[in-house]
């Protein structure tokens, strides 16, 4: 959940740490010419499992309709003490 300008944590919680995720996984897609539609799998990691349903709710409207397959798991701590930090995997068919 790092501002890309400033390299830092962005402030706020679960919701706007999951948002600022996706935004830098989207621009990494799209830079290396894919979306989220070519994402096959993706790895959550959440410093607290409590935050499931609401970290989902904001990855659901980036990946749409046919989600990728995925773990969700509760590690004890994330560099710079993020909430969420996630991981993609994406192919061309």
């Amino acid at each position: 959940a790092l501002d890309p300008k400033s390299g830092k944590l962005v402030d706020g919680g679960i919701e706007i740490q999951t948002h600022r995720v996706m935004q830098n996984l989207e621009a990494v897609l799209l830079e290396a010419g894919f979306d989220f539609d070519d994402v096959v799998q993706t790895q959550v990691y959440l410093s607290n499992l409590n935050h499931y349903k609401s970290m989902n709710a904001v990855y659901a409207k980036y990946v749409g309709e046919s989600p990728p397959a995925r773990a969700v798991i509760e590690v004890a701590r994330i560099p710079k003490d993020a909430l969420v930090e996630i991981m993609m995997v994406a192919q061309k068919p």
